[in-house]
């Protein structure tokens, strides 16, 4: 069986450098970038069995390179490294699309473990490809066939979260999650109003994909 393909995404040099040497010697098979555009761009080059992100990134909330990484298909498991340990920031994790969470300082032998686990659980699944739109974490946009939109942090937040389950109804209490901190007090209008915002740049191109309302349940890309 062929090592585990491995992107570990980590700023610091050295923490970065001894995850790949230790990691390497456990049987994966390591890239490392240092920040969330170069994630983006080497998830391209090659996807990944799984993916090791630190959420403090110097260009990106690593949550949100996570989101736009799920926006673009990708299946793969993420582990994130983290020096908060608010439940608030692990739950933000993730609604993110995280599938789990360590918080530095951390035992070697515990972030070896949770991969380890998370590999054997992933699935092999038919990713979904949101038409022409690619999202980026860095700056907050999206594009579609060469023209970028421009979107707020939440505005991103929001159409990457309908991104990563194209086609597929997203309720409503799910999209709040995604786009704005736990316990942050979001009425159904507010929401609303965020979805039209979003609804109206994409209308502007017309390759876009659309938001759809799916009655008593929530919204959907398609």
């Amino acid at each position: 069986m062929p090592a585990p393909k491995l992107l570990i995404v980590e700023d610091d040099t050295d923490l970065r450098e001894l995850l790949a040497r230790g990691l390497s010697e456990e049987g994966f098979d390591v890239r490392t970038v240092a920040t969330g555009s170069e994630a983006l761009r080497s998830f391209s080059e090659r996807e990944p069995d799984a993916l090791v992100i630190d959420v403090g990134l110097p260009d990106a909330d690593g949550r949100d390179v996570c989101q736009a990484l799920r926006a673009h298909g990708a299946q793969a498991p993420v582990l994130f490294l983290t020096a908060r340990d608010a439940i608030t920031d692990r739950l933000a994790g993730f609604s993110a699309g995280g599938d789990d969470y360590v918080t530095k300082p951390f035992a070697f032998e515990e972030v070896v473990a949770r991969l380890h686990v998370l590999v054997r659980r992933a699935r092999v699944e038919t990713s979904q490809v949101s038409g022409a739109l690619r999202l980026d974490p860095v700056g907050y946009t999206a594009s579609c066939d060469g023209r970028t939109i421009d979107l707020t942090p939440t505005e991103f937040r929001i159409l990457a979260a309908l991104a990563a389950r194209a086609g597929e109804n997203v309720a409503r209490r799910e999209l709040v999650r995604s786009a704005w901190p736990e316990g942050a007090i979001v009425h159904d209008n507010t929401l609303d109003v965020y979805i039209a915002r979003v609804r109206r740049k994409l209308r502007d191109h017309p390759a876009a994909p659309a938001i759809v309302t799916a009655h008593g349940v929530g919204y959907r890309l398609e």
